[in-house]
């Protein structure tokens, strides 16, 4: 429901890797690849320096970030300095010089010693990574944004960390129930510590259109009036959704959006009476039943709304992927269905895109560079028989909408329930016969907003199991292991905490 890489695969990342023993990763998550500890501790006090190589404008932000999120809890103005040479004692470096090729696009080296604290990797987007676990060695305190009494201390260790799979996403559906802004970039920020690298926003659907199109003023101005039982609604404007893609690049997490079609479409058929094939608009809807809609897709008129939208979006999102949906579209014929997929695929190419889409579209002839995302069937399989890499989200397993067990006051039960190791103890790759590792693009846990109205209640649904699904995204497939998790996760409930984040306390987990 509702990019192939250049990166190399770092030492035939999959099954191939070891981990170290379970015991050697306390309070990590997601796991890393190898977790060395050695003997004393790194004090972090006010004279210490974070000292970025010259020439990385990059670094020196990601320097900038880190000193800001140390501030809060300890008080401390760390200098964020451009610096070459051998570092001082009592220093923390970032370096992308001479780090080791083999961590790929995302992966980073992490030493603590007693007299310094050295991140490095190759690019970027692994500094960044490393900064979060920097963040999870120091007290759960750290998290806070108000004073704490400290002490700051970090265990002395060596840290080698990349990534199983390239696509490790949540999903946030702002359709059924809107979320603004800074909803939006809190969630950004929540993901992004658990090295998360993909939010998809799902900005249309049969309850609410929730995104601004120049062309067809409409579409927000009576579409995105409503929502679920009848709330009031919302959308972003095209500043606003430029403004969630500059925060989420900051955090090296890439946007993809979603324009769901030709079904999920209630919302645009009431804000433009020609989508439909008798030219008469339906009435807004607010309920939660699916698959009655669908765009007509004989009209030509169908397709240049389509070319805007999505001409429109691509202009605004600088990721390469477009989703169009595709799911339930139970109100479109089979051969309609095809036809749409295979000229939309097209449309989407034309603006310089990938085309994601639920894995309905399999039934449609796919290009190589279009992706199928599985939730439900074994359809995803018919596109790797296509040559079509996929995005794995078991509704069983990745679901966040379901609820945690009977008594849940979120959420609901279609797919079962779910709790945390349920979320957990799974292989994505042994997850759906057809599909091996190699098919993989990575995994996505979607969140639907149906009986969700407010951040607390995308908290709740989303912590902890989102963290489970990051570890599955990340971590070894040798690694692992759900009492090792589940002594890691255990840690995490004063760090959620300090963040905020009213997270579920699951009684499968002895919370510290």
């Amino acid at each position: 429901m509702s990019q192939p890489s250049t990166t190399p695969r770092p030492e035939s990342i999959g099954e191939a890797r070891t981990a170290e023993p379970a015991s050697a990763t306390p309070g990590v998550i997601p796991r890393p690849v190898s977790l060395a500890p050695s003997a004393g501790f790194f004090d972090l006090v006010t004279t210490t320096s974070i000292r970025v190589e010259p020439g990385t404008a990059e670094a020196m932000a990601i320097g900038r970030y880190l000193a800001e999120k140390l501030k809060l809890a300890t008080g401390f103005n760390l200098m964020v300095l451009v610096a070459s040479g051998a570092p001082p004692p009592g220093a923390i470096t970032l370096a992308t010089s001479d780090a080791d090729p083999l961590l790929g696009a995302e992966g980073y080296l992490l030493t603590v010693t007693p007299a310094q604290v050295t991140l490095a990797a190759p690019h970027p987007a692994g500094l960044f990574h490393a900064v979060q676990t920097f963040r999870q060695l120091l007290p759960h305190a750290i998290e806070s944004d108000s004073l704490q009494p400290g002490p700051w201390r970090l265990p002395a260790v060596s840290i080698r960390d990349y990534p199983r799979f390239e696509w490790r996403g949540a999903m946030l559906d702002v359709s059924r129930h809107f979320f603004g802004v800074q909803d939006i970039q809190q969630f950004i920020d929540r993901i992004a510590y658990y090295k998360l690298n993909r939010l998809h926003l799902h900005l249309t659907d049969d309850q609410g259109w929730r995104i601004a199109i120049n062309a067809w003023p409409a579409l927000t101005a009576h579409g995105g009036s409503t929502a679920v039982g009848g709330g009031p609604g919302g959308f972003l404007t095209q500043a606003d959704y430029a403004q969630i893609v500059a925060y989420a690049q900051q955090r090296y997490i890439v946007i993809v959006p979603e324009i769901d079609m030709p079904g999920h479409t209630n919302a645009a058929l009431a804000s433009v009476p020609d989508l439909n094939c008798d030219g008469v608009a339906p009435e807004l809807y607010t309920g939660i039943e699916v698959g009655f809609s669908s765009l007509c897709v004989d009209k030509e008129l169908t397709y240049r709304f389509v070319d805007d939208v999505i001409g429109e979006l691509a202009a605004l999102t600088p990721g390469p992927y477009l989703h169009l949906g595709g799911d339930e579209a139970h109100s479109t014929s089979e051969a309609e269905y095809r036809s749409f997929v295979e000229r939309v695929q097209g449309l989407v190419e034309a603006h310089g895109k990938q085309m994601v889409g639920w894995e309905e579209i399999a039934r449609a002839d796919l290009h190589p560079t279009s992706i199928v995302q599985h939730w439900s069937s074994d359809l995803a399989a018919r596109a790797v028989e296509q040559g079509i890499r996929v995005i794995l989200s078991p509704a069983s397993r990745a679901y966040l909408d379901m609820q945690y067990d009977s008594a849940t006051p979120l959420g609901l039960h279609w797919a079962g329930t779910i709790e945390v190791r349920d979320a957990y103890d799974w292989d994505p790759a042994a997850q759906v016969p057809g599909i091996a590792e190699e098919a993989i693009l990575g995994i996505e846990a979607p969140l639907w907003t149906e009986t969700l109205r407010t951040l607390a209640d995308i908290d709740y649904m989303a912590f902890p199991r989102l963290a489970a699904i990051a570890e599955l995204g990340w971590s070894a497939r040798g690694g692992h292991s759900w009492p090792d998790f589940r002594e890691r996760l255990a840690s995490h409930g004063p760090r959620l905490a300090a963040m905020g984040v009213p997270f579920y306390r699951s009684p499968q987990i002895d919370w510290k």
